[in-house]
């Protein structure tokens, strides 16, 4: 008996330990987490977003990550926005931080993104020929039943076809999330988010705000969404609601985005 309950101890304890792991297979969902493959592992990842905002629609991308060590990953992105031409991207990402607890795991991780210039079809003023850059920062703390990240990006954007200044953005995300049913690894899995998303313009000259309307306000989004895992695939949807913006005319705010992802790896 005394065996049976040993053995049954370190079950538990390694049912916690691994799912505390296998939860950090997975970032917010309009935000980022301080998440990394394992050593070479890869990932997939496609999605569709679609946003309600004059001349844009839906836009679909796919993305293959690569585990290059256990804290570092690196991948390319393709994706077709409706309303301009098509585009790439690169990008890696470092965790630098990590910390393992009893059914818990806190971590940091920075990151770089490089997007192609893209034309927009309904507006040449609007897009760019050349690359945008992002910078960012993300701290994640997972385990059996809370979640929270928090990160912080700066999108540094190239001028505009014409010549025009972009204005750069400040990207400022916190996310929780919670898990009411504690599931094991060959069960399907159910968490709940809930994320604050702010979108901050730096200050851009008056010629590059009137072409820009969409891009040269503040703006803030309460974003609830959805995440269900089992074992290797998540599927992650979440909708954006505008709470508050600063933008001078109707045209140019965002009223609400929606997101669907579907990610596998092995």
């Amino acid at each position: 008996m005394a065996f049976y309950r040993l053995l049954q101890g370190f079950r538990a304890l390694f049912l916690l330990v691994f799912l505390a792991s296998a939860a950090e297979a997975h970032d917010p969902i309009f935000g980022i987490g301080p998440h990394v493959l394992y050593k070479a592992g890869t990932e997939f990842h496609l999605s569709i977003s679609r946003e309600k905002l004059a001349n844009h629609g839906a836009e679909a991308e796919l993305e293959v990550s690569y585990g290059i060590t256990s804290d570092w990953s690196a991948g390319a992105g393709v994706s077709y926005p409706e309303a301009a031409s098509f585009h790439s991207s690169i990008f890696t990402k470092y965790r630098f931080w990590r910390q393992d607890t009893f059914g818990t795991q806190e971590s940091a991780a920075i990151m770089a993104k490089v997007i192609s210039g893209s034309r927009e079809k309904t507006s040449p003023s609007e897009g760019s020929e050349e690359s945008d850059y992002i910078l960012g920062l993300a701290y994640g703390y997972e385990g059996r039943k809370w979640y929270r990240w928090a990160s912080i990006r700066h999108r540094i954007n190239a001028k505009a076809v014409d010549g025009n200044d972009r204005p750069d953005v400040w990207l400022v995300d916190f996310a929780g999330g919670i898990r009411f049913v504690p599931s094991e690894y060959h069960e399907p899995d159910w968490v709940w988010m809930l994320e604050l998303n702010g979108e901050l313009v730096e200050k851009a000259s008056q010629n590059a705000v009137n072409m820009l309307q969409h891009q040269s306000a503040n703006q803030w989004f309460l974003s609830p969404g959805l995440m269900w895992t089992y074992r290797n695939l998540a599927i992650k949807s979440g909708a954006q609601l505008l709470v508050y913006n600063n933008v001078k005319t109707d045209s140019g705010a965002v009223e609400y985005r929606a997101h669907l992802a579907l990610e596998f790896h092995f």
